[in-house]
């Protein structure tokens, strides 16, 4: 039996989505099939079906994600943004620079807005990150990234907060935290903790240049221990990097 030709009509495609479109009305973040299979359940070209589906997402009918699809509706507003393209597009030293951009303003603004629950509490997340320092890759990773939160929260900025937390979320990949793990050294890893209590200690007292200074100090020595480790003859590939000597082996202070 021979095979219809498709339509090459691009109004003919416009009309059939648009019917489409209309039997999906209310259901929500519908989406549609993937291109190949509207052609041919609709008995139109691709070329066809791409122009009209133009239209369509010029009329806010359609939004399209790269690699994920075609949906139904206007696009929604960007509230989320893409970390996983943010992660492969950027590399730990850069999370170090803007890091030592951000934090120590936080901690300064932290010291002047901070209330005495948010102290007491930075206290205790202090603490957990030093009896968490002889432990587990998770549980030194979950204490230290609770307490530099805590600041983030206690500075009282939601916008400087959303940055920290974008930068947070990135360093979560698990590739970095690897990276993080090889670089971390027992005497290290006491430095950072006395640096904490630095950082609150000087919260505690409202001592605005005192915690910014702290802070920008224990950032750039984790700066310069990532440094240190990705600079490593070993480092020059990603999977060398993976079967490197680990820091306790060097010496060298955590990450």
């Amino acid at each position: 039996m021979a095979v219809e030709p498709l339509s090459d009509s691009s109004d003919f495609a416009l009309r059939q989505l648009r019917l489409l479109l209309e039997s999906l009305d209310g259901s929500g973040d519908a989406q549609l099939p993937p291109e190949r299979s509207l052609s041919q359940q609709m008995g139109v070209g691709r070329r066809a079906l791409r122009r009209a589906l133009e239209v369509l997402e010029a009329e806010g009918r359609i939004w399209r994600r790269q690699g994920k699809g075609t949906f139904v509706g206007p696009r929604p507003p960007r509230t989320e943004m893409d970390l996983e393209a943010l992660s492969s597009g950027t590399n730990p030293l850069e999370i170090m620079e803007a890091r030592l951009e951000i934090e120590p303003a936080l901690a300064r603004l932290a010291a002047l807005r901070a209330t005495n629950g948010d102290i007491e509490r930075l206290k205790h997340l202090a603490h957990k990150t030093a009896t968490s320092a002889d432990g587990d890759m998770d549980s030194r990773e979950l204490w230290d990234g609770a307490f530099h939160r805590a600041i983030a929260e206690a500075a009282g900025n939601s916008l400087l907060f959303v940055f920290f937390d974008i930068m947070n979320r990135i360093r979560q990949d698990p590739t970095w935290r690897r990276l993080r793990e090889q670089a971390r050294s027992k005497p290290g890893q006491r430095h950072y903790v006395n640096q904490h209590g630095r950082v609150v200690a000087a919260i505690a007292t409202r001592d605005g240049g005192a915690a910014e200074q702290a802070m920008r100090e224990h950032l750039e020595t984790v700066r310069a221990s990532l440094l240190r480790i990705m600079t490593r003859p070993s480092m020059a590939s990603h999977d060398e990097s993976l079967n490197a000597p680990s820091a306790d082996e060097q010496g060298r202070p955590a990450a």
